[in-house]
């Protein structure tokens, strides 16, 4: 693969990430909660990544079962909860808000890696920070006039979905020098659908299966924004520097942005358009490769937006 491809691998791979919000939405009209999304997500998504990597790298579902609790971690406390946050916010506000919020992701892996594992606070991260809380400050309405119409329901589960994001990569950080992140992306999801099997709550929604609409949403989420995106970014990330490729993940919103304008009638003011650019502005600020002295961050982080 040439450099040129990689580079369109890693920035298809990343725009599938922001389509999540067609399929959601429609299962939303078809009958399912948040809650139950994440249930469809979780199964449906186990099921394609582990029969693609059974069929064409089975060399990468071998793990020690010591490592368990961080799949855990991955799958259970980071994604189910960070899936249900960010749909929640896709519900009850919109997809665009839902996105921006979803990328204080980054805030929170700072932050948590300044305390758990000693990583230093350099400029470009205090710089990030600013900009992100500024940017979310905006978005959400709480400035400049402190006010928004939005409920604290809302904005604390915005805020949980890249909180639990983060907690991917605190999990992640663990086992990713040991595994390649497509074992921890499906070890992640068999977790997560070992707990959304019984508790999800599809048992009382399987009539709805009997509808080839509901099954061709419920794969396409699975398949387009989940395992395809990340076989296609990871696929790139091979021949490209991290710190690049984690710049072109900023697509991701604006394709999320986009379609929740065009196709869903989000309707953004002027400071809420300023507070994403500025939430955009944090991504490239922190992703640029720094002279300052740092640790490298865990791959495995790139790995949950599969």
């Amino acid at each position: 693969m040439s450099r040129q491809q990689a580079y369109v691998c890693a920035t298809v791979g990343a725009a599938m990430w922001g389509l999540i919000g067609l399929f959601v939405q429609a299962l939303y009209h078809a009958g399912f909660t948040p809650w139950q999304t994440v249930a469809v997500r979780a199964v449906f998504s186990a099921l394609l990544i582990v029969g693609f990597l059974a069929v064409r790298r089975p060399h990468l579902l071998k793990i020690n079962i010591k490592d368990l609790p961080y799949f855990i971690g991955t799958g259970i406390i980071s994604i189910v909860f960070f899936n249900w946050c960010y749909f929640t916010v896709m519900e009850e506000a919109s997809l665009s808000l839902a996105v921006v919020l979803l990328y204080t992701g980054p805030l929170f892996v700072t932050l948590l890696s300044r305390v758990l594992f000693r990583e230093w606070l350099t400029h470009r991260k205090m710089i990030s920070l600013f900009l992100t809380m500024t940017g979310c400050a905006f978005t959400v309405g709480l400035l400049p006039s402190f006010e928004t119409s939005l409920s604290l329901f809302v904005i604390l589960a915005g805020l949980g979905s890249g909180f639990f994001y983060a907690l991917y990569s605190v999990f992640g950080k663990y086992v990713s020098r040991r595994y390649s992140p497509l074992t921890i992306t499906a070890y992640s999801f068999i977790c997560a659908s070992c707990l959304m099997i019984p508790a999800g709550g599809l048992m009382h929604q399987l009539p709805l299966f009997a509808d080839p609409a509901v099954i061709l949403y419920a794969v396409g989420l699975a398949f387009v924004p989940t395992v395809l995106g990340y076989i296609l970014y990871t696929s790139g990330l091979t021949y490209i520097e991290s710190s690049r490729a984690s710049i072109l993940t900023t697509i991701e919103p604006v394709v999320a942005i986009i379609i929740g304008v065009t196709v869903f009638g989000d309707v953004l003011g002027g400071w809420q358009i300023l507070g994403i650019l500025l939430v955009l502005a944090s991504i490239f600020v922190i992703s640029e490769r720094e002279k300052e002295r740092s640790q490298k961050p865990a791959d495995a982080a790139e790995s949950l937006k599969s």
